[in-house]
C-alpha cells in the first residue's frame, strides 16, 4: 500500500511511545538505541550517548551493581531486573527499576523512574521509625515517672526525718557526721529522680517571656568555666529578639547539659560553638520529624568538633541511663533531661552528628512575639516559719503523711490529717472552727487533689490550697490545672521547703 509506514518506523514510533526509557547496549557498550525518555533521565541528548560506550558517558560506571547486571546478561543471555540509584553531576539522585533484556545486537534496558515513590515510601519508613521510637520514649517515660513518684515518696521520708534529727543532735554530737551523710546520698537520689521526672514531662514548670539572646549572655561566664581552658567556646546572638515563654531555669538545664555532653566529647579540647536565632520550621519539616511543629521558633544550636556518634549511638541518645562514658563517668540521664524539658516546653530536639566530625544538638522552641519579661508578682519571703493556723494535711501514703504531720506540729499548727479525700471531706464537715489551709497531694485514688479542693471551697471559699506530689499526672499538667499561678510543693521535700512553702501560701493575700 502506498505511503504504509515501514516497520522500522512503526517500532521507533512504539519505543517513542513508551512511558519507560528503552535503550539498546551492544556487545562493545556503545548506545545503539535511545528513546526520548531514555534522554530525559539521563538529563542528556540523545546525540550525547549514541555511538559512546556506557563508561565514556559515566566514568566510574563499571564499579557500580548495574554494569555488573549488564555485563553477566551479555555473557550469559539472561534476563534479570534490578532497582538502580543514579547520582547525577549536581549530587541529586534518581531511582530506576530496571529489566535487562537479551536482543541479537546486546542488551536491552528498559527503565522506570520511580524516584517520587521512593522518596514517599522512605518518608514513611522514617516517619515509622520516629513514631516506634516515640512510643518506646513514652512508655519508658511512664515507668521513670512511676518510678520517680514512689522514690520521692520515700525520699519525703528519708530527708525530713534526717533534717528533724539534725535540728535535734547537739554540736559535736557524733551521730551529726552520720545524720549529714545520709542527707547527702538523700539529696543526690533526689536530684536522680528530678532528671527521670524532666525526661518523662511530669514535672510543673514556671514558664515565662525569656529573651534568649540575654539568657546566653548571662550564661557566658559560667558556661566557659564549666568546659575549661582546653575548649573554645563561642556564643553568637541574634541582634532580633528571640522570646519565647519557657521555664528559664529548665532551659538553662538543658544548654548546660548540652555544653557538659560537648565537653565530655573534645577530650583533647575544641571548639564549642553556642548561637540562637530566630527560624521559621516550615511544613516539610515538621513532616520529616515526628513531634515538630510548622510556625516562627527561637533556635538555640549547640555545635561541638568532637569524637561524634553512630547511627547506632544517635538511635538511643535519648533513652534514660544509656551512656557511651566510662562506669561511673556519667549517669546517663543529661540528654534524656534535655528531651523531656524540650517536648514538655513544646519545642522540638534534634540532632546531626558523624564519628570523627562532632556533633550540633538543635533546639526549638515556639517564639513569641514580644520583647520584654512578663512582670509577675514575686512570692511574700516570709521572716518566721512557724505558725498557729489550721492545716487540713490530705495524703494517701502514710509514711509521708506523718512525717509532714510531724513538721507542720513541730512549726506550732493545728493538723487535721486525712488518708484520703472522701475522709478529708468529712473532716471538713465535722470540724467546725476555720480551716487555714489545704495541703494535698496531687494524684490519689478516686479523688484528685484539684478536684478535692474544688470540692472544699464550695463550703469554704476562703481556704487556701498547696499541693504536694512526687510527679504530676500528665493529665493535671496538660490541662492547666496546675499552672505557674496555684502553689505546688515538689516532692521530696524538707522540714525547711514545707514549711517555707505554707507559710509563703498563708501570707499570699
Amino acid at each position: 500500500m502506498a505511503g504504509a509506514p515501514t516497520d522500522d518506523r512503526v517500532a521507533r514510533d512504539v519505543l517513542e511511545s513508551l512511558l519507560e526509557g528503552c535503550q539498546v547496549i551492544g556487545f562493545d557498550l556503545r548506545y545503539l538505541f535511545v528513546n526520548g525518555v531514555v534522554a530525559a533521565q539521563a538529563r542528556r541528548r540523545s546525540d550525547e550517548l549514541l555511538g559512546r560506550t556506557i563508561t565514556e558517558c559515566y566514568p566510574g560506571i563499571e564499579e557500580s551493581a548495574m554494569f555488573a547486571t549488564l555485563s553477566r546478561c551479555m555473557r550469559e543471555r539472561t534476563h534479570a531486573r534490578m532497582e538502580n540509584e543514579f547520582l547525577y553531576p549536581d549530587g541529586s539522585t534518581g531511582w530506576f527499576q530496571l529489566r535487562f533484556v537479551p536482543v541479537p545486537e546486546g542488551v536491552c534496558i528498559l527503565s522506570l523512574d520511580v524516584s517520587e515513590a521512593r522518596r514517599v515510601q522512605d518518608a514513611l519508613t522514617k516517619t515509622e521509625e520516629q513514631l516506634r521510637h516515640a512510643q518506646k520514649m513514652e512508655a519508658v517515660g511512664r515507668l521513670a515517672g512511676g518510678l520517680a513518684h514512689d522514690f520521692n515518696n520515700l525520699l519525703s521520708v528519708v530527708l525530713s526525718y534526717t533534717e528533724l534529727l539534725l535540728a535535734d543532735a547537739a554540736e559535736g554530737d557524733p551521730l551529726r557526721a552520720d545524720l549529714q551523710e545520709i542527707r547527702t546520698a538523700g539529696e543526690r537520689a533526689a536530684g536522680l529522680t528530678r532528671q527521670l521526672l524532666a525526661f518523662s514531662r511530669q514535672q510543673v514548670l514556671e514558664p515565662r517571656l525569656v529573651d534568649i539572646n540575654v539568657m546566653l549572655d548571662g550564661m557566658r561566664k559560667m558556661l566557659g568555666r564549666l568546659v575549661g581552658e582546653d575548649v573554645e567556646i563561642v556564643v553568637l546572638t541574634n541582634h532580633a529578639p528571640c522570646v519565647t515563654k519557657v521555664d528559664p531555669g529548665q532551659i538553662e538545664q538543658v544548654i548546660m547539659n548540652l555544653v557538659v555532653n560537648a565537653r565530655d566529647a573534645m577530650p583533647r579540647g575544641g571548639k564549642l560553638t553556642i548561637q540562637a536565632n530566630r527560624v521559621e520550621l516550615d511544613a516539610g519539616y515538621a513532616q520529616e520529624h515526628l513531634g515538630a511543629t510548622p510556625g516562627p521558633h527561637v533556635m538555640i544550636a549547640v555545635t561541638d568538633t568532637g569524637v561524634g556518634m553512630n547511627k547506632e549511638t544517635q538511635a538511643r541518645m535519648f533513652e534514660p541511663f544509656f551512656t557511651t562514658k566510662e562506669r561511673g563517668k556519667g549517669t546517663g540521664l543529661g540528654l534524656s533531661t534535655v528531651f523531656g524539658i524540650v517536648q514538655q516546653s513544646g519545642g522540638h530536639v534534634w540532632a546531626y552528628s558523624e564519628p570523627g566530625a562532632g556533633t550540633t544538638f538543635k533546639i526549638y522552641l515556639p517564639r513569641v512575639d514580644a520583647v520584654s519579661a512578663d512582670e509577675e508578682p514575686r512570692p511574700p519571703v516570709p521572716e518566721d516559719l512557724r505558725g498557729s493556723e489550721t492545716v487540713l494535711l490530705v495524703e494517701d501514703d502514710a509514711q509521708v503523711r506523718a512525717v509532714a504531720w510531724n513538721i507542720l506540729r513541730r512549726a506550732g499548727y493545728v493538723v487535721l490529717e486525712a488518708p484520703s479525700a472522701g475522709e478529708a471531706l468529712l473532716a471538713s464537715e465535722q470540724y467546725g472552727a476555720k480551716i487555714d489551709l489545704l495541703l494535698t497531694d496531687v494524684v490519689m485514688p478516686r479523688m484528685s487533689g484539684p478536684r478535692l479542693a474544688e470540692r472544699l471551697r464550695a463550703s469554704r471559699p476562703k481556704l487556701k490550697t498547696l499541693f504536694m506530689s512526687g510527679y504530676t499526672d500528665e493529665a493535671i499538667v496538660q490541662h492547666g490545672l496546675l499552672d505557674s499561678g496555684v502553689a505546688f510543693l515538689q516532692k521530696p521535700f524538707t522540714p525547711d521547703a514545707l514549711t517555707r512553702k505554707v507559710r509563703q501560701v498563708l501570707l499570699r493575700q
